[in-house]
């Protein structure tokens, strides 16, 4: 018998690999040592929006990846958020503990600058609002700044607030009533979002079973619950997955929903801040099969990402909340949306994004010749 040949895949060329997206921007900058690239994914439903990464990639090649990904992630995020804007990323090159300065970053806001509206961004991972205060000097296209530069402040506030409303919606399906006392809830990670999700829970009446690298952060919450009638077990990082909790509520890494993770969960559901929790999207096949409920991430998570896109209007605390109060319903849709087709939770979301997108183009062929109010933000 003829052994069959091994014909390795050919690998994809840039210009393959940016195919997807409308327009992705080198930043080289060699006086500043700027090393950057912006991602535009997607501008149908308005100026792309999205925070700027500061890592040490090994190569160009996976900064490019990173970013490409993160991008197009923006794009969902945003349509499922109801949020005029479209999806975009952008990342730099570097050790964020040894290559930043104050020239590099507005070095980086001129870049920004050059797109013209194109790219509003703000802090991310490795990155600080200390930094964008650098960006702003050189480009009005900058969000999340503090609130003695214009900005609206803290957006972990607004970020625990959507996944309350998330925790409210699934509550509702699953039981029947919102109330968020009488539960339980496994909670990964007690860093800013976690902590205000804890406390709020808490606050409810509700029993916590926590974890996080940061001890102190469990000690003050074991006193915090000593206030207040709910109550407070902690458990190490590994045996939070098979807590006997109604709600599992990861708050930290992303990836963790995998064949290893699945297999140890005892929740009805998953209802977490944390980014791509799904190690891959298999993984939400496979807990529809064992019949634990998932809250789509980039649904429940997107508080932060309503406010910064709020304060381009002008900061307005009132009118976050609102708006951000809308993940509750739009979660409540995805959920029995899924159930009537048979599908799950995550393809739901993603086919209301893919109807968003299309309906915004429809409209976009209609010719205005004035600019809509729903873009009437900062320049």
């Amino acid at each position: 018998m003829k052994q069959l040949e091994f014909v390795k895949p050919k690998e994809k060329n840039t210009f393959e690999k940016i195919a997807s997206h409308e327009q992705v921007v080198f930043c080289n900058d060699p006086a500043t040592g700027l090393q950057a690239i912006i991602a535009i994914h997607d501008t149908t439903l308005g100026p792309a929006l999205g925070g700027t990464r500061m890592y040490p990639y090994k190569s160009v090649d996976d900064a490019l990846e990173d970013v490409l990904r993160l991008s197009e992630g923006m794009t969902y995020k945003c349509a499922a958020s109801g949020l005029d804007f479209g999806g975009g990323k952008a990342v730099i090159i570097g050790d964020p503990e040894k290559d930043k300065s104050p020239a590099l970053f507005r070095s980086f806001g001129q870049f920004v600058d050059s797109l013209n509206g194109r790219f509003y961004t703000g802090t991310d991972m490795g990155t600080t609002t200390d930094d964008f205060v650098e960006a702003f000097k050189e480009t009005n296209f900058i969000n999340g700044i503090p609130e003695v530069y214009g900005g609206s402040g803290d957006s972990s506030i607004s970020t625990a607030c959507g996944v309350i409303h998330a925790l409210e919606a699934t509550n509702e399906y699953l039981f029947n009533n919102n109330d968020l006392g009488n539960r339980t809830y496994a909670i990964q990670g007690l860093g800013k979002v976690g902590y205000k999700v804890a406390e709020q829970l808490l606050e409810a009446g509700a029993k916590l079973y926590i974890t996080d690298l940061n001890q102190d952060a469990m000690t003050q919450l074991n006193t915090k619950a000593k206030d207040t009638n709910g109550e407070v077990e902690q458990v190490d990082s590994e045996a939070i997955y098979s807590t006997d909790a109604d709600i599992f509520i990861p708050c930290a890494m992303g990836a963790i929903i995998n064949d290893q993770t699945i297999g140890q969960l005892k929740v009805k559901a998953i209802v977490g801040s944390a980014n791509n929790q799904l190690q891959s999207p298999a993984h939400a096949k496979m807990l529809q099969e064992k019949g634990i409920l998932f809250a789509p991430d980039y649904i429940v998570n997107a508080g932060g990402l309503i406010q910064v896109a709020d304060e381009l209007y002008g900061p307005n605390t009132k009118r976050v909340l609102v708006k951000t109060k809308a993940i509750y319903r739009s979660l409540l849709d995805i959920y029995v949306q899924a159930e009537l087709d048979a599908i799950t939770t995550v393809e739901a979301a993603n086919r209301k994004v893919r109807s968003v997108l299309e309906e915004q183009r429809n409209r976009n062929n209609f010719y205005s010749r004035k600019r809509r109010p729903k873009w009437n933000i900062r320049e």
